[in-house]
């Protein structure tokens, strides 16, 4: 075999494993968070048909954490349980990616995003913004850094504030939808991340200040090899020149 067609077979297979093993922590990951969202009823249910006294589920909480922690180690404190049952609470209800399904006559849950997410997401109280939050990680496979810095830009909060009541709603039910040009705009732009504070407007030399200040520290920082030779240089091609 030829080393060109050796290496384009190792660069299939390569593809096919690296396709697999996200198959693969998918299907881990979701039965994860359909195994919490269980726990977590089952301790709700517990608590529903047990002792009324108030302490009662506290100390439900307690005993579990002991004796699950003795038999499958750690992972089962007495916040990750308590945090379990605020997962059932909070999505028993959920209507959106986590939407109900049928499986051998008895509901199932559907749930597409990785434990990490669903504990920032369910801290959101409005449940619109909860939804249209969970609904752009999934869309746009967003991690979890990303979701939080979209959460603390206000994405929701300011694509309803151009929006009417109908549409905002929608928002909730579907994400962003993008049926025309200008909804692939973002606006107004959160410019946290280059250093400028949040105000109406930018001149475009401020802008171009800070933006090529980030691009000559990055390249700066890749060392040996890599270079920054201007702010404006001067492209000439056919004799016609630009910048």
């Amino acid at each position: 075999m030829q080393p060109t067609a050796t290496n384009q077979l190792a660069q299939r297979i390569s593809e096919l494993l690296t396709e697999a093993r996200g198959r693969i922590v998918q299907s881990v990951n979701h039965t994860m968070v359909l195994t919490y969202y269980e726990i977590g009823r089952m301790i709700v249910h517990e608590e529903q048909n047990g002792n009324e006294r108030a302490d009662y589920g506290k100390q439900l909480i307690k005993t579990l954490s002991i004796k699950l922690t003795a038999d499958f180690g750690k992972g089962f404190s007495q916040r990750n349980l308590e945090q379990m049952r605020q997962f059932y609470l909070v999505y028993s209800k959920a209507q959106t990616l986590s939407a109900e399904f049928e499986s051998d006559d008895k509901p199932v849950k559907k749930f597409q995003l990785s434990w990490s997410h669903y504990l920032k997401l369910m801290r959101i109280e409005d449940v619109d913004e909860r939804n249209f939050y969970e609904i752009e990680s999934y869309k746009n496979n967003w991690s979890l850094r990303e979701l939080e810095r979209q959460y603390n830009t206000a994405l929701y909060t300011r694509l309803s504030l151009s929006r009417s009541g109908s549409q905002v709603r929608r928002l909730a039910k579907e994400g962003q939808l993008l049926q025309k040009p200008q909804d692939a705009i973002k606006d107004p732009y959160i410019l946290e991340f280059i250093g400028l504070p949040e105000r109406s407007t930018y001149s475009e030399s401020e802008l171009e200040q800070k933006l090529i200040e980030k691009l000559e520290h990055f390249m700066l920082e890749l060392g040996t090899g890599f270079t920054f030779v201007a702010r404006q240089q001067r492209i000439s091609f056919d004799e016609k020149h630009s910048g």
